[in-house]
């Protein structure tokens, strides 16, 4: 499929290719939407196997942002920009500057965060050749890393799901398999701990799961064999595409509730979670406290002002799963409607207010 094609398919807006021969850059900016306001969405740093991956990566992750940041309720469009590359060897300097100035090549259509594979301290540099740039540490008036804001989200959706199923809204005695424990699966799972509920975790860093059971008590198995825990809810905080037909179907919990981006592998696998009894609550709802944080970055950021924001999460989890049960529909079908919904209603008004329209 060509890139036009693979636009249009997804009435993607926008794609810029990057290029800086010296440092290595390859870069590409993909930007789903801006009817609501600029398509705000991370830099991911990765070694993706071809460049036809990396563009499938950044359109999908892209288009997840525009309905994460609608059902949040953020005057927000949606984007995402990956580096294609191993950040470890090949991140420079040099590169991220680069980087940067095809960023602000966009004039604010496009604003970036960290993702996996750059941090806090990249925004710094990045922000060195544009203002197009979130997620800077508090001592550079942003609101540092959103990882803790995500996690914290992810604790008020399971708490929304666990009072749907369960009747009460306490984690306490609860099992959670936690599939990945960087950043965000890490402050996870120390949530979890501190409410009561027993972890299960897997991760291809060795270290970070170690440091889960010496912490936080948790039991680890291996990478594939977390799909076959026994569970109340299986939390995917790793790369997206976890839940593809064939784990889908080895999954042993009554909910799916975490913050990786883009956890289905289609969307036939929502159908297949219905059919197998496990509730499903949307990754683009679950997962939007880390841009709820860092878009308050955009009126002076207050944290105060930003959890208020990110604890209202749960009611958006309890509000989807509640229209999904009185109509009869999935979960993700509810999200998505929601969503869109907000785009085409109040995305009029933007385009107004914009000029782009009479």
């Amino acid at each position: 499929m060509g890139v036009f094609e693979a636009i249009a398919s997804d009435t993607h807006e926008e794609v810029l290719y990057g290029h800086d021969p010296m440092s290595g850059l390859r870069a590409i900016i993909a930007i789903h939407s801006t009817a609501l306001g600029p398509a705000l969405g991370g830099t991911r740093f990765y070694p993706y196997a071809s460049e036809e991956d990396a563009l499938c990566d950044a359109l999908r992750l892209a288009k997840g942002m525009t309905y994460k940041s609608a059902a949040a309720g953020l005057d927000l469009g949606g984007g995402k920009a990956v580096i294609i590359g191993d950040p470890s060897t090949i991140k420079t300097e040099r590169l991220l500057r680069a980087f940067a100035r095809v960023i602000d090549s966009l004039g604010g259509r496009y604003v970036t965060a960290e993702d996996v594979g750059t941090t806090t301290a990249d925004m710094i540099t990045i922000a060195s050749e544009t203002e197009w740039v979130t997620g800077l540490p508090l001592v550079h008036g942003g609101s540092g890393d959103p990882s803790p804001a995500t996690a914290r989200g992810v604790m008020g959706a399971m708490r929304a799901v666990a009072e749907y199923l369960w009747g009460s809204d306490d984690l306490s005695g609860k099992t959670v398999a936690v599939q990945g424990v960087g950043k965000v699966g890490a402050s996870l799972v120390e949530r979890l701990t501190k409410q009561g509920a027993k972890t299960i975790v897997a991760d291809v860093n060795a270290a970070a799961v170690t440091e889960m059971v010496a912490h936080h008590g948790s039991v680890t198995v291996g990478v594939d064999e977390i799909f076959d825990v026994d569970c109340d809810i299986f939390a995917p905080c790793a790369m997206g595409g976890a839940l593809s037909e064939s784990t889908v179907d080895r999954l042993r919990c009554q909910a799916v509730v975490g913050s990786a981006n883009n956890q289905l592998e289609t969307e036939a696998q929502a159908d297949q979670l219905v059919e197998q009894g496990i509730l499903y609550a949307p990754d683009f709802v679950v997962n939007a406290g880390g841009i709820i944080n860092i878009a308050d970055e955009f009126q002076n950021y207050d944290w105060k002002r930003a959890i208020t924001a990110i604890d209202q999460i749960s009611d958006n989890v309890h509000q989807v799963l509640e229209t999904a049960r009185r109509r009869g529909i999935k979960p993700t079908t509810a999200a998505i409607e929601m969503a869109e919904e907000r785009i085409s209603s109040i995305g009029s008004i933007n385009l107004k207010r914009r000029g782009h329209a009479s």
